[in-house]
């Protein structure tokens, strides 16, 4: 794509009132989007996560790690790519 990857905005959030701090995807994710710091886990490096890809998500307790809303992505990513070309 031609689309710069700071402005495709897919990438994990955390509900930190659900996370226990497990770890899991810390573990799971290969390319390094979280971290543990201060014992809490965070997204450390939301543009590193593949697009389209939310896997952590059914690793983790359901409701703790939210991806945006595939359809509004598709719509948001179409006009993406009619700003920044094919």
């Amino acid at each position: 794509m031609s689309i710069p990857r700071d402005k495709i905005p897919w990438y994990p959030t955390i509900d930190e009132q659900v996370c226990t701090n497990c770890g899991i995807c810390v573990d799971f994710c290969q390319n390094g989007v979280y971290a543990v710091h201060d014992i809490r886990t965070v997204v450390v490096a939301p543009y590193n996560c593949v697009i389209g890809c939310s896997n952590c998500e059914s690793q983790c307790t359901p409701e703790v790690i939210h991806f945006p809303n595939l359809e509004q992505f598709v719509i948001m990513l179409r006009q993406l790519r009619t700003q920044y070309g094919p």
